[in-house]
C-alpha cells in the first residue's frame, strides 16, 4: 500500500546532469528498501541504483562512478552526472519492506516513472 511519486526526468544533452526524486505517499512507513530501475522499449526493468535501510548502496554496472543514490528517510534521490544517450529510458522508483535483492521481482511497490532522454 505504498504509493511512490517520481520527479526530475527531463531531456538533456550528453554530458549533462539530472537529479531524480522519489517521495512516498506517507511519512509513517518504516524504513524501506528502495531502488531506481530503468526500462527501455522491449526490455525488462534493470536496476540503476538501490539503497537499503542502513544506507548501504548498490549500483548497476553502467551507473557506477557517475550516479549517486541517497535517501532521507524514505525519500529517495538519484544524482546523475555525465549522462550518455544509453542512459535514456523510463526511470522507476521501487520499494519493498526488506531488501531481498535488486532485481525487478524483488520489489513490490512501484511508481509511475519519470522519463529521461539524453541526446547525442
Amino acid at each position: 500500500q505504498v504509493e511512490l511519486l517520481e520527479s526530475g526526468g527531463d531531456s538533456v544533452q550528453a554530458g549533462g546532469s539530472l537529479r531524480l526524486s522519489c517521495a512516498p505517499s506517507s511519512s509513517s512507513y518504516n524504513t524501506l528498501c528502495m531502488a531506481w530501475f530503468r526500462r527501455v522499449p522491449g526490455k525488462e526493468r534493470e536496476v540503476v541504483a538501490g539503497i537499503d535501510s542502513t544506507g548501504r548502496s548498490h549500483y548497476g554496472d553502467d551507473a557506477k562512478g557517475r550516479f549517486t543514490v541517497s535517501r532521507a528517510g524514505n525519500n529517495l534521490s538519484l544524482e546523475m552526472h555525465n549522462l550518455k544517450p544509453e542512459d535514456s529510458g523510463m526511470y522507476y522508483c521501487a520499494a519493498e519492506v526488506t531488501c531481498y535483492g535488486y532485481a525487478e521481482r524483488d520489489f513490490g511497490y512501484w511508481g509511475q516513472g519519470t522519463r529521461v532522454t539524453v541526446s547525442s
